[in-house]
């Protein structure tokens, strides 16, 4: 780590928005090295994974209260503790529906591997077992989901990109398994975050290696066949990209209408680009914001009109209370600044996510913030429920929730909290 930095910054850089896990991963070129992962580092007998306990079941929300967890509107379905994984920190969470029968499957990002829980029972979640980290464990690790696989990047050295065949959910003998992966792609060392277009069968690591070929900014992967990935190049003509998302443009700016376009949190500013060909990228646009601290994550609101951005430490160095900035994308080659929410904490936002009229947002220590965005075109965000994982302080500190995923069918929201595991909450009726 980078002992010369400050106590308290160095705190910073561990806890929350560290671009650099540190190490000094080998570098291979993006067109090679697809290999079978043999269950990662992990070597003799099969690494204690934990059991699966929950700590809590069901509980409605009833005077402001579920299982001792401050909330409003929204139920406690199960918790599953980090004991329950063997693990001493989570991270990223993502979510698979099985397209055959419909269950629903929770995949969560710990500091030493991804464990996987059928969560469809509301009453009996199954921890099926957990997929050991690559190399080395990491505070950081990363998770999305393609054709029925998942692709996970961990900030640790040599890690790669790890390919693991979800439908072998479906039958697994004797729970909870310890799994390998069905391929291991090391075209890239370390990586903080990995966004997928699924429209078009492209993975985007970012966040890797800053002295990469790609500046630490995106690596283009084709993953149409998932346990083959083929690196296509990258675009780092920005620098670091800390966290993005893709899109197949559909938005008012009937420019680039079909077009890929990449919106990168890269730290020091909003980036966008057009990576429809991987050959040759394109910038459109850059932009900052008033109190820029961190520029952290964000997403398009569906009409892909808004982007809604965090800012990772814009409260911690000013002191504002939570904060989420919204900008207008109506002309995605000069975007601006719509509105500015603030929460009703200091506590800092992470990550956050669209769905329909609702943004639901990861607020460390303040737990999952859910605001109604139906009026976003008018200025007005109205916060329309929570559910707090980490009661003891909503001050602005790297504890409590790191992430969630809004996206099953059922309405079942998984939330994964840095101290306390896996929770699984739901709007109450």
């Amino acid at each position: 780590m980078r002992l010369f930095l400050p106590v308290f910054l160095l705190g910073l850089f561990l806890f929350g928005c560290s671009s650099d896990s540190g190490d000094d991963p080998i570098q291979v070129d993006d067109d090679i090295a697809i290999t079978d992962d043999d269950a990662g580092s992990m070597t003799g007998d099969d690494p204690d994974i934990g059991t699966g306990n929950t700590t809590n079941s069901f509980a409605p929300c009833e005077g402001g209260s579920a299982a001792g967890y401050a909330c409003q509107g929204y139920d406690l379905v199960f918790q599953m503790p980090l004991n329950a994984f063997n693990a001493s920190r989570a991270n990223d969470i993502w979510g698979w529906t099985d397209p055959d029968t419909d269950n629903e499957y929770a995949l969560v990002g710990l500091d030493n591997g991804t464990a996987f829980v059928d969560i469809t029972d509301d009453q009996n979640p199954v921890y099926l077992g957990k997929l050991p980290t690559a190399t080395g464990s990491s505070v950081w690790r990363d998770i999305k989901v393609y054709g029925n696989h998942a692709f996970i990047v961990a900030e640790s050295a040599n890690h790669g990109m790890q390919v693991f065949d979800l439908t072998r959910l479906r039958n697994v003998a004797n729970v909870p398994e310890t799994f390998s992966s069905d391929a291991r792609y090391t075209g890239i060392g370390n990586a903080h975050n990995i966004v997928i277009n699924e429209m078009v069968g492209f993975a985007y690591p970012v966040g890797t290696d800053r002295n990469d070929a790609f500046n630490g900014g995106a690596h283009f992967l084709d993953v149409a066949n998932p346990t083959s990935p083929v690196g296509v190049g990258g675009y780092g003509g920005r620098g670091y990209t800390h966290d993005a998302q893709v899109v197949t443009y559909n938005g008012p700016d009937s420019d680039y209408t079909g077009r890929e376009i990449f919106i990168g949190a890269n730290e020091t500013q909003v980036i966008i680009a057009d990576v429809t060909d991987k050959a040759n990228p394109v910038d459109i646009a850059t932009l900052g914001y008033p109190q820029l601290a961190y520029t952290h994550q964000g997403w398009f609101t569906e009409d892909q009109r808004y982007f809604i951005l965090g800012d990772e430490l814009d409260e911690v160095n000013f002191g504002v209370d939570s904060r989420t900035l919204v900008f207008d994308f109506t002309d995605l080659d000069a975007p601006t600044l719509h509105t500015t929410y603030s929460g009703p904490t200091g506590a800092i936002d992470h990550n956050g996510y669209v769905l329909g009229d609702r943004y639901y947002l990861a607020n460390y220590t303040a737990g999952v913030r859910i605001l109604d965005i139906s009026q976003i075109a008018d200025e007005i965000i109205v916060e329309e429920g929570f559910f707090d994982t980490y009661p003891s302080s909503d001050t602005a500190d790297f504890n409590g929730v790191w992430s969630v995923y809004p996206y099953f069918s059922s309405g079942k929201i998984l939330v994964n909290d840095i101290n306390s595991g896996l929770f699984v909450i739901k709007k109450s009726n």
